[in-house]
């Protein structure tokens, strides 16, 4: 079942919590994979302890963005452009740290209610919180206790969209492995997409 770029071993009942998964992260603002597989084979009936008849992330990545075509295209569009152009802006401000933009508004998967992510890579993370402090940019301060996670995450709203900077030890910045983007990476995406829209 090579069909909708699902392993052979793929069943309908996969594709159906993927499918589902997709809506949910689409339409909720769910931005979890696990949690909206999880959720979607609870709703659908089907056993969540059994990870064989669990989608994949890419699974349901690819019937997100198979629904985002087919119901959020325009939208869709609309809303990566205006996410990209504030994620800029907002690394322009930060440059100095070390941005890359990851994420939905990198990947293209941006949901209504998506926020900007961007890793920061300082030489101290109290110094990304002295410069919000000095420019009087409002945000809220939250430690992650797990390995690999960042020292702290900020999150604050840019241009009336959700930001979230996620602080990693500057050594760190070599062995980040996700899809990231520095700014002339980004401003790229922006000149394409308004370029397509021309």
């Amino acid at each position: 079942m090579a069909e909708y770029g699902f392993p052979p071993r793929g069943t309908q009942r996969r594709r159906e919590i993927a499918a589902l998964a997709a809506r949910m992260m689409a339409e909720d603002g769910i931005d979890d994979f696990g949690f909206a597989k999880r959720k979607a084979a609870r709703q659908l009936g089907a056993s969540e302890g059994a990870s064989e008849s669990l989608p994949t992330n890419a699974e349901i990545e690819t019937e997100l963005r198979r629904w985002q075509t087919l119901y959020q295209g325009e939208e869709l569009c609309e809303r990566l452009t205006s996410m990209r152009q504030a994620a800029a802006g907002l690394m322009r401000l930060l440059d100095e740290f070390r941005p890359y933009l990851t994420g939905g508004a990198l990947d293209g998967t941006a949901g209504r209610y998506a926020e900007i992510e961007i890793d920061l890579f300082p030489e101290s993370a109290k110094d990304v919180e002295i410069f919000l402090l000095n420019a009087a940019f409002p945000f809220e301060h939250r430690e992650v206790r797990k390995p690999d996670a960042p020292e702290a995450v900020l999150t604050l709203e840019w241009e009336e969209i959700p930001a979230r900077l996620s602080i990693y030890p500057a050594p760190a910045e070599r062995n980040r492995r996700q899809p990231r983007a520095r700014l002339a990476q980004v401003e790229a995406l922006i000149a394409a997409s308004v370029s397509r829209e021309d």
